[in-house]
């Protein structure tokens, strides 16, 4: 179908992994219901679906009772399934969060403490010859090794699960940006590129947009979507012996970013990254690329520059890595010493739709706003995909809730 529908009783915006758990979630809950997936984009998963590295989280990072929490375990269990069911390859290769400096081992305590509140599966704590026997390149002198980790191909997921939404009767209609949403008695009018459909209900899951129509629609203001660009690089093929799996560091605590990491791929192919540098455009995937809405937009946001002032050091960082391959590689070199700088290539490059309140707290929880007859999914960064088919349920029940 190339046409939205002119009546709808559901109406999901976004066509990345989540929207399309969230229409498909809604026909299995009720399948006489009449649903369309309206995407801004040409195709499906075109922006932070299929722009990272493929990791399905285990739950390590997550403050015991947050949505991301609860959440991100239990749609790690229910991808994996998913995955089986479909034919779609999911493979456990495990994790390591390692330590290299006795500073750190403090928040690797507490990395181990949520990670068992949250039930992680076969979490457990190694010295450095555990980590030299799980990835015989890499060095430090703690760790936790999550058996759970794994990589899978989300644009892949997000495929089959457009597929569901079809094979259910839902339409998915490609390359129609919605532009608002206007409520009406008993219904809301969803404007976009080819004309308006009368929907009984919308759940907006727009990522780096999703502020903007939640708040013409009348909801908060804040949180405001901040873009960072993370930028990814790859090992060379005969390179790619040095990581077996995964590797991270331990993160800072007051950020939601996880650090720069190594990662083999669903594919094989090893990324290194991401950084994560803020940019003036929510596609700006070319550093260059420069909106001038999306600038003024970040730049107007009070908690924009609340953020710079708190966390300037790390900004001049990531404004490093993004200038020079040597400087990247350097810090990646503390978990695999033999890693060099001739050893990558570029890679891809993401947008992380960051949510950032007015007094320049980056939000590190899911955040779902309701106005009337609708849902709008206002922060869903990583572990969104992994939390994905969970964050539906959640959406549907809500939805539910709200008539």
């Amino acid at each position: 179908m190339t046409q939205p529908p002119s009546t709808a009783d559901f109406v999901v915006i976004g066509g990345g992994i989540l929207g399309l758990a969230v229409a498909r979630e809604l026909l299995v809950r009720y399948p006489d219901a009449s649903l369309c997936v309206l995407e801004r984009e040409n195709r499906l998963a075109a922006h932070q679906t299929s722009h990272s590295s493929g990791v399905i989280h285990a739950g390590i990072y997550y403050a015991p009772g947050s949505l991301k929490a609860r959440l991100c375990v239990e749609g790690a269990h229910l991808l994996y399934a998913y995955c089986d069911e479909r034919g779609i390859e999911a493979r456990r290769n495990g994790k390591l969060i390692i330590a290299t400096e006795a500073s750190e081992l403090d928040r690797l305590d507490e990395l181990e403490r949520r990670g068992r509140a949250n039930e992680v599966p076969g979490l457990r704590r190694v010295g450095s010859e555990g980590i030299a026997e799980i990835e015989p390149h890499a060095r430090g002198i703690a760790a936790l090794h999550s058996p759970a980790t794994g990589v899978v191909d989300f644009a892949r997921v997000a495929a089959a699960v457009a597929a569901d939404v079809e094979a259910a009767g839902g339409a998915v209609v490609a390359g129609c940006p919605v532009h608002s949403l206007a409520p009406r008695i008993g219904a809301i009018a969803v404007r976009h590129a080819d004309g308006i459909t009368e929907a009984g209900f919308v759940v907006s899951c727009a990522g780096a947009w999703s502020d903007r129509l939640a708040v013409a629609a009348g909801a908060p203001k804040e949180p405001r979507i901040v873009p960072f660009r993370g930028a990814y690089l790859r090992l060379r093929p005969e390179r790619r012996g040095l990581v077996r799996a995964s590797i991270y560091p331990v993160p800072d605590p007051e950020l939601p970013f996880l650090g720069g990491h190594l990662t083999r791929g669903i594919g094989g192919e090893v990324l290194l990254g991401p950084s994560a540098l803020m940019v003036g455009a929510r596609d700006a995937y070319r550093l260059a690329r420069v909106r001038a809405r999306d600038l003024t937009s970040t730049l107007a946001w009070p908690g924009t520059w609340r953020l710079a002032r708190r966390f300037w050091r790390t900004g001049l960082t990531e404004l490093q890595h993004a200038a020079s391959r040597r400087a990247f590689v350097a810090d990646l070199r503390r978990f695999v010493p033999e890693l060099g700088a001739a050893d990558v290539l570029p890679a891809l490059s993401g947008i992380r739709a960051q949510a950032v309140d007015r007094d320049g707290r980056l939000v590190d929880d899911f955040v779902v706003h309701h106005t009337d007859r609708a849902l709008h999914v206002r922060n869903a960064p990583s572990p969104a995909a992994t939390s994905s088919l969970a964050l539906a349920r959640l959406i549907a029940d809500q939805a539910g809730e709200l008539g």
